[in-house]
């Protein structure tokens, strides 16, 4: 079991700048607004060869505006306890520019039920000054007090030093990492990514079989990408993975503030990190043109992709409906029909898999864990040199493309290059004989020949270097024949 460190504490006192800091990269969304925190976000980090998890946590206590009952707030607070439950360390925030206040007290009583070793952190110490009087939050009643300041860096050497010794008196911290040990198998990246309030969360709950996320019906409610570590069984052998919880992706004109402008962002650049995206479509609501924004951002991008009908439940519900009433319905009902509807509405997706789920229900969960499964082997196939040329050969013999300039493609041989996503060099005479349409039509059969399911193709076309003819050299005077007189 790994060693766990939970940050916690009131809202804006710098936790996840404290997160981005320990964790050694931007994970957590910084902001001076109160609350941008709201799900449990981990991140895998270590400490002089020691590994550990790290959680940062939203902020304990009402905000202004917000109400004890309101479901957003509770299931954040539960997501805090949560994290508190399963740390083995917990590191209490607190503002040393803003002095000890009542919430501060409230937290530590929190901690103080939980009988958790607790080190108080007073962050915001930038100068000597703060420092010295962060000595008042000993009133908080624990033993070890240091003061940090996230944004610079001062304190986190002893923040961490005595962390660690407090992991090592539990017996939870694994002993130093070898300097030559073996890489570990990186984890498959898969990004979870739509519209606002399509269920993506929930998808992730169901996947995971835990309230790892908090669901709300309210639009907006996930703000950071939440790394989920996850793990697809397939032949008895275990493969790691991260599900990456994102922000609804809605259209920029509509980002009401900056935070709302950097969840979108982080979004979008958890579609760039990952190996597969899952894009999940509301079934009621149809294919929307910010539906194929989105797809858009992942072909640019070159992801692998599933495509995810969620809701189907709901739908199907209000197809019978529709048909006791006598109402004609706009979209097709059955599976396979909607798929094709899908597909036609996603021509540049075309090849991804269409899969219809429920995560309220659990229908077809298992089917969605297959898909990801075969796509993932997909992505990182590699096909032999030998076979990729004869398939190659054989599909240029069958269609040339077509020139305006009366040449005809000359194709040599072809390698690939790369894997995730599959890369192909091919050589030939003109590379610009080696059009988009006639890319997709190789691509097409590359997939007939070796499926690539769910995965983009890219084919880059290099002309063979031509032989350069020896350089002629003038004859010395001693070889020149002799004139006759």
């Amino acid at each position: 079991m790994s060693a766990v460190i939970a940050i916690v504490g009131r809202p804006n006192v710098g936790k996840s700048a404290l997160f981005n800091r320990l964790a050694g990269r931007r994970i957590a969304i910084v902001h001076d607004q109160p609350g941008v925190t709201r799900d449990r976000v981990t991140a895998e980090a270590e400490w002089k060869g020691r590994p550990f998890t790290l959680v940062d946590t939203g902020g304990i206590g009402l905000l202004r505006g917000e109400k004890a009952d309101d479901i957003i707030v509770q299931a954040a607070l539960q997501q805090v306890q949560l994290a508190i439950d399963s740390a083995h360390v917990v590191l209490l925030v607190v503002d040393a520019q803003a002095g000890l206040m009542p919430l501060d007290q409230e937290v530590a009583a929190r901690l103080r039920e939980a009988r958790k070793p607790v080190i108080v952190v007073a962050n915001k110490a930038d100068h000597q000054g703060y420092e010295t009087a962060s000595v008042e939050f000993s009133a908080l009643g624990f033993d070890d007090l240091v003061a940090v300041s996230a944004l610079h860096g001062r304190g986190i050497s002893a923040l961490m030093q005595l962390a660690m010794q407090k992991l090592e008196a539990l017996g939870v911290l694994p002993p130093p990492a070898p300097a030559a040990a073996l890489p570990k198998e990186e984890p498959l990246k898969i990004a979870i990514v739509g519209r606002p309030n399509v269920g993506k969360s929930s998808l992730i709950n169901a996947l995971t079989r835990s309230e790892r996320v908090i669901v709300s019906p309210v639009p907006g409610t996930t703000r950071d990408a939440v790394d989920v570590p996850f793990a697809i069984e397939t032949d008895g052998v275990r493969q790691p993975c991260i599900l990456i919880d994102t922000a609804g992706i809605r259209k920029k004109r509509r980002l009401e503030d900056s935070v709302e402008f950097f969840s979108v962002d982080r979004a979008e650049a958890s579609i760039a990190r990952c190996d597969i995206a899952v894009l999940v479509l509301d079934a009621e609501a149809g294919i929307t043109e910010q539906d194929k924004k989105i797809a858009d951002l992942i072909t640019e991008h070159q992801r692998a992709c599933v495509l995810v009908v969620n809701k189907w439940d709901l739908f199907q519900d209000r197809i019978k409906e529709a048909r006791r009433e006598h109402r004609p319905g706009q979209t097709p009902s059955r599976l396979d029909e909607f798929a094709a509807w899908v597909q036609e509405r996603m021509f540049f997706l075309d090849y991804a898999p269409v899969i219809f789920t429920s995560a309220v229900s659990g229908f077809h969960l298992e089917r969605l864990l297959e898909a990801i499964r075969y796509v993932a082997a997909q992505w990182r196939q590699r096909v032999p040199t030998a076979v990729l040329n004869r398939v190659l050969a054989a599909a240029v013999e069958r269609k040339q493309p077509i020139s305006n300039l009366g040449h005809h493609l000359k194709f040599f041989y072809a390698t690939q290059v790369e894997e995730a996503p599959p890369t192909f060099v091919l050589f030939v005479n003109r590379d610009e004989l080696l059009s988009d349409p006639y890319k997709k039509y190789l691509a097409g059969e590359l997939r007939k020949a070796f499926g690539y399911e769910g995965c983009p193709l890219i084919l880059r076309a290099k002309p063979r270097p031509r032989s350069v003819p020896p350089k002629r050299t003038e004859k010395s005077p001693r070889s020149r024949p002799r004139r006759r007189h």
